[in-house]
């Protein structure tokens, strides 16, 4: 039997927000994502894909095909401060203990966030999480604004832009980006995903490839699930 259309009932209104446990992880020379470090002072992550547009054809007088360009990911990181780790990627170099050269070879690096998800049957968005995955990303140069302290203080942010370069995936196309549901998968393979990403007491935290994620969870790499 069929089952009609209804809208927003009762635990179906869901939401997203926040922005949470940023993760650094500096890319290896391997092109791994080895030790991550904590992001403090993480305050948005604003994505920005690009590409994707339409390329029509015409023939005999009418519009024949439409043929997309290919898609790229985008997006701004703002914090109030970043991990030390991250001046490699940032264009800067220790020369000496407490001094740092700019304007140097920028480094590749991989990041993790987290957003809540929550609906209407609940007071706060902690109905699940969603964990984003950025692999393959470089930040461009940003702007840093410094001002006199007066009455109305407040705290420099930081902002850069950056640009990712994909990464293979065995069956689809190469992706810079994976986002994890936590109320789709099971809280066991949600804890393999989170032990690797954030460490425990005996292993260092690191970014895996996006096929060693769908091993985690008990999937094939190269056989995605379609419906």
């Amino acid at each position: 039997m069929g089952k009609q259309i209804s809208w927003d009932e009762t635990g179906s209104r869901w939401f997203e927000n926040g922005c949470d446990r940023g993760v650094l992880y500096v890319q290896g020379d391997t092109g791994n994502y080895p030790k991550g470090v904590a992001w403090n002072g993480l305050t948005k992550v604003t994505e920005a894909p690009e590409g994707a547009a339409a390329n029509n054809l015409y023939a005999d007088n009418i519009k024949y095909a439409s043929l997309r360009s290919a898609e790229s990911f985008k997006a701004t990181i703002e914090a109030y401060t970043y991990p030390d780790e991250f001046g490699e990627c940032d264009g800067s170099v220790e020369v000496a203990k407490g001094i740092k050269a700019g304007q140097q070879t920028r480094k590749a690096f991989g990041f993790s966030y987290r957003t809540n998800i929550g609906n209407d049957t609940g007071t706060t968005s902690d109905d699940g999480y969603y964990i984003h995955l950025v692999y393959g990303a470089t930040a461009a140069p940003s702007s840093r604004n410094y001002e006199t302290v007066n009455n109305s203080p407040s705290a420099i942010t930081f902002s850069w832009s950056v640009e990712t370069t994909p990464v293979n995936v065995k069956g689809i196309k190469p992706t810079s980006t994976l986002t994890i549901d936590s109320r789709k998968v099971s809280k066991e393979n949600l804890k393999k995903i989170e032990d690797k990403l954030y460490g425990t007491e005996t292993a260092d935290p690191i970014l895996p490839l996006p096929d060693e994620i769908v091993t985690l969870v008990g999937g094939t790499p190269g056989t995605p699930i379609h419906g």
